[in-house]
C-alpha cells in the first residue's frame, strides 16, 4: 500500500472529519452527479448491455479458473516478441525491479502514466529513495503530486478540488506558470501541457500500468483520454509496466467485450480517445526495452476466497463510486485506501486481510448496502454480497467465538418473537419509556458506554409508540375479537 495511506484512521473516524468539509462534499455531489448521468444516456443507446454484462463477468471467471494458465501463456508470448517478463509476489519486490531496471538505463527521472498498482506499490515513493524522480503527466495525477496530495477517486483522483484549488496549486509548484493564469478548464489544461511537453521529449524511461493484458498474443493494453499515455508508451527508450495478474484476458477476440463496457462505465464515452496495444518491443516502433513486472500482492489470497473471489474482475471504471450515497457524502480519502468507494470497501479486505489493521477492518462496514454498486458493475460484481461476506469474517476474527453485541441482540430479539407473552411486557415497557420521553420523536445519542454509545451515536431511531398495534386492535376491536374455545365453553356450562 502507498505509505501515504499507512497510519490512516478507521474509516468511521476519517469519515466524520470529511463530513465537517461542506467545499468537499459540494465538489463530489456535482462530478458524480454529471458523471453518472451521462453514463446512463451512452449505456442506454445498447440494447445488448445487460448481455454484455454478463459476457464480462464470464470471461472474467473463467481467467480466475485458469489464471496459472494464462499468464504462462502470456508470458511465453510476450517473451516471443522480444519483451521481458518479471514476477513479483509483493509490492517490495515489485518496486526492488523497477528501480533496479531504471538504475540500470542511468537515468534519475522517469514520465509515468496514471496506475493505480503503482499506487498501490508505492512505488514513487521507492523510486525517490532511490534518487530517481517520477513525473505523473496524467493531469488529475500531476495536480495530485503537485500538492503532495492523496487521490480520492480511481479514475478521477483531484475529484475533491475545484477549479480555483488547482488554479492555486499550479501558481504555487508549477513551474513556468503565469501569473494571469485563471480558473478556466481549458487554460488550467494549457499551462500542463506546456509544463509536461519538454518533459515527454526528454524522458528516456516510461512507467505504466495496463487496463488488460491478452494471453494468446502476448499484448499489453492502456485506454486513456488525454494524449499522454500515448507519449509515455511510445516514446521513451525503455517502457516498464507493472501489472496485477488479474487484468488478464484470455483473447483477442474477448477484448471486444471490454472496449465497449469501460469507456462507458467509466468516462460515459462510447469510445475512449486513446488506445495503446502493445506486444514485446520492435526495432522500428516504439520503446527498444520493454519490461511487464507481473504483480500478485494478495490477489492469490482474494482469488482462494470462493465468495470475495469476484473483485478480482474489476476493470477499475469507478462507476460504483459514482452512484455510492457514502462516497458521495465523504470522499476517497476517508476510505484510507488506494482503492477508495464501494470497490474499495472490499478489495483492501481482500488483498490484505480483515485482520491487517484497522482501516481493514472498518471498510466492510463501509456502506449502506443499498445495491447500487451492483446495478452499474460493468462486470457484476456483488459488493453487497461480498461487504456482508466480509462483515462476517471481521466479526469472527475480532470476537474470536465469543458473542458479540449485535448477535447477543439478534439472539434477544429471536426469544422476545418466540414468546408472545413476553413481546407483550415488552411493549408495554416500551409505552411507558415513550411517556417519559414526552413530545420527542426521535432518540438520539444515549449515555451508554462502548458499543451503545456508538451505535445511538451514529443513528436516531424513533420513539416507541405509547401503545402496541396488538393493544389498540384489542381496545378498538374488541367486540370482533374470537371466542376461545374454553371459553365458549364456559359460557355454555353457564347457560341455565
Amino acid at each position: 500500500m502507498s505509505r501515504a495511506f499507512i497510519g490512516m484512521p478507521a474509516f468511521p473516524i476519517a469519515a466524520k472529519e470529511a463530513l465537517n468539509n461542506p467545499q468537499l462534499r459540494s465538489n463530489l455531489r456535482h462530478a458524480t452527479t454529471t458523471i453518472r448521468d451521462k453514463r446512463a444516456r451512452v449505456i442506454a443507446e445498447l440494447p445488448d448491455w445487460e448481455d454484455l454484462r454478463l459476457s464480462g463477468a464470464a470471461i472474467k471467471d473463467d481467467v480466475g479458473r485458469h489464471l496459472d494458465r494464462y499468464l504462462e501463456q502470456f508470458e511465453a508470448e510476450f517473451t516471443a516478441a522480444g519483451g521481458h517478463v518479471h514476477w513479483a509476489r509483493d509490492a517490495a519486490e515489485a518496486n526492488r525491479i523497477v528501480v533496479d531496471l531504471v538504475r540500470a538505463t542511468g537515468e534519475t527521472e522517469v514520465v509515468k502514466v496514471k496506475s493505480m498498482v503503482t499506487v498501490e506499490c508505492a512505488l514513487n515513493e521507492a523510486l525517490a529513495e532511490a534518487g530517481i524522480t517520477a513525473l505523473e503527466t496524467d493531469l488529475a495525477e500531476l495536480i495530485v503530486q503537485l500538492a503532495d496530495d492523496l487521490p480520492s477517486h480511481i479514475l478521477v483522483p483531484a475529484i475533491h478540488l475545484s477549479r480555483g484549488e488547482i488554479r492555486e496549486i499550479f501558481l504555487e509548484h508549477m513551474t513556468g506558470v503565469r501569473d494571469n493564469l485563471t480558473d478556466d478548464p481549458a487554460d488550467l489544461a494549457g499551462s500542463a501541457r506546456t509544463y509536461l511537453r519538454k518533459r515527454f521529449m526528454s524522458a528516456k524511461v516510461g512507467i505504466s500500468g495496463a487496463n488488460f493484458m491478452i494471453a494468446d498474443t502476448g499484448t499489453l493494453v492502456v485506454l486513456e483520454s488525454e494524449g499522454n499515455g500515448r507519449m509515455c508508451l511510445t516514446l521513451p527508450e525503455t517502457l516498464i509496466s507493472v501489472v496485477g495478474i488479474e487484468k488478464m484476458l484470455p483473447t483477442w477476440s474477448d477484448l471486444e467485450v471490454f472496449m465497449q463496457l469501460l469507456p462507458r462505465s467509466s468516462t460515459a464515452e462510447r469510445m475512449n480517445p486513446y488506445t495503446t496495444m502493445w506486444t514485446g518491443a520492435h526495432a522500428d516502433d516504439g520503446p527498444k526495452n520493454v519490461h511487464v513486472v507481473l504483480l500478485d500482492n494478495g490477489r492469490t489470497r482474494a482469488l482462494a476466497d470462493p465468495v470475495g473471489r469476484q473483485a478480482l474482475r474489476c476493470i477499475r471504471c469507478s462507476a460504483c463510486l459514482n452512484v455510492c450515497p457514502v462516497y458521495e457524502r465523504v470522499g476517497g480519502k476517508a476510505y484510507g485506501s488506494v482503492y477508495p468507494g464501494p470497490i474499495g470497501a472490499i478489495l483492501n479486505p481482500l488483498l490484505h486481510g480483515v485482520d491487517n489493521g484497522p482501516v481493514e477492518r472498518s471498510l466492510p462496514f463501509a456502506s449502506t448496502l443499498c445495491g447500487r454498486c451492483f446495478e452499474v458493475c460493468p462486470v457484476r460484481i456483488d459488493i453487497p454480497d461480498v461487504l456482508i461476506h466480509l462483515r462476517g469474517r471481521v466479526v469472527e476474527e475480532t470476537h474470536h467465538g465469543v458473542p458479540g453485541p449485535e448477535e447477543l441482540g439478534m439472539r434477544a430479539a429471536g426469544l422476545l418473537l418466540a414468546k408472545p407473552g413476553l413481546l407483550g411486557a415488552a411493549q408495554r415497557a416500551l409505552g411507558l419509556a415513550s411517556r417519559v420521553l414526552g413530545h420527542r420523536s426521535t432518540i438520539g445519542a444515549l449515555p451508554i458506554p462502548g458499543w451503545g454509545a456508538r451505535w445511538t451515536g451514529a443513528r436516531d431511531i424513533p420513539v416507541p409508540p405509547r401503545q402496541s398495534f396488538r393493544h389498540w386492535w384489542r381496545r378498538s376491536h374488541k367486540s370482533e375479537l374470537p371466542v376461545s374455545p374454553r371459553a365458549q365453553s364456559q359460557t355454555r356450562s353457564e347457560t341455565p
